[in-house]
């Protein structure tokens, strides 16, 4: 993405989150109630970086999108990955990773050992993680 305005960052979040859904410009912009042709045009309007979204038709696109505000408006397709995951998570697991995010940020070794257990085949994982949290 050479442009990193946040009306380029929500223009190619748009596109995204919309295309996921399998949804047409005409579609979405009928679910959102503007009828089919202006439906269509606001939702052109918006990937083309033309028109500037309100908030309210920001939360409107996001339920209709099915992600959250914040995956519309995420830095870079990591995070938007990572808001998106962490949505699809239940209450006790995102709490679980509001503590281990920071954790592993402030220990990249230990950050890099998760993401090179991750890459194992399946079926080491299991024995790797127990190596790793010293259960041998």
């Amino acid at each position: 993405m050479s442009d990193s305005s946040p009306r380029a960052l929500f223009a190619a979040r748009l596109v995204q989150a919309r295309q996921l859904r399998g949804l047409s410009q005409r579609a979405l912009g009928d679910r959102m109630g503007l009828g089919k042709d202006k439906g269509s045009s606001r939702i052109n309007r918006y990937e083309h970086q033309v028109t500037a979204i309100g908030f309210d038709n920001l939360g409107l696109l996001a339920q209709l999108l099915d992600v959250p505000v914040a995956y519309l408006l995420a830095d870079n397709a990591a995070m938007a990955d990572a808001i998106l995951a962490l949505a699809q998570a239940d209450e006790p697991q995102r709490d679980a990773l509001a503590t281990l995010i920071p954790a592993l940020v402030q220990d990249p070794a230990l950050l890099a050992r998760l993401i090179k257990l991750l890459q194992l085949p399946k079926r080491e994982q299991p024995k790797a993680l127990k190596d790793l949290a010293g259960e041998s």
